[in-house]
């Protein structure tokens, strides 16, 4: 299933020169914009600042410093193209991909933004699907290795949500 739902995305790849272009640019580059838009956000947020950065950061820094670095050096599962003998689309070091460190970082990120600010839920979670899928289709990741990346980043979310002291504001 793995394979197939790679296929399905990557056979993209090479296709069309726009096309190639705009997925490293997602790929690459789209992890940026979130956090320009988490930078806005804590800056306009200026009573709760340091509350709301550091619940940010141990989200962050559980999902892809902790969680994925244990999970990889459990499982290290090899990336697309040291399987399947291509060269991806973004310069990619041959490191485990399982779970996916950036959907581990951009979903916490997405999924600590949406908890602190509801109104931002669609793009900042449309942002970090779509950085995602333009991995897989730049051959840097596995679907399965995104979607665990995912469920990390959530999941480190909703952890530090429960272990931070409440707040009465």
């Amino acid at each position: 299933m793995d394979l197939y739902l790679f296929n399905l995305v990557h056979d993209l790849a090479g296709v069309s020169r726009l096309l190639d272009l705009s997925g490293i640019f997602l790929a690459k580059y789209l992890g940026y914009f979130l956090i320009l838009a988490t930078i806005a956000f804590l800056l306009s947020e200026k009573s709760k600042f340091v509350r709301n950065f550091i619940f940010i950061l141990l989200s962050l820094i559980l999902s892809r410093g902790l969680i994925t670095e244990t999970i990889r050096f459990i499982y290290p599962r090899l990336r697309p193209f040291a399987t399947l003998d291509f060269t991806p689309l973004v310069n990619h070091i041959s490191s485990p991909a399982f779970p996916s460190g950036h959907a581990a970082f951009y979903f916490a990120l997405a999924m600590a933004l949406i908890l602190l600010n509801y109104r931002w839920r669609w793009w900042v979670l449309a942002a970090a699907i779509v950085m995602g899928i333009a991995r897989i289709f730049a051959g840097a990741h596995w679907p399965m290795d995104i979607l665990a990346g995912a469920l990390v980043g959530i999941f480190s979310v909703l952890v530090v949500k429960y272990i931070l002291p409440k707040t009465n504001d």
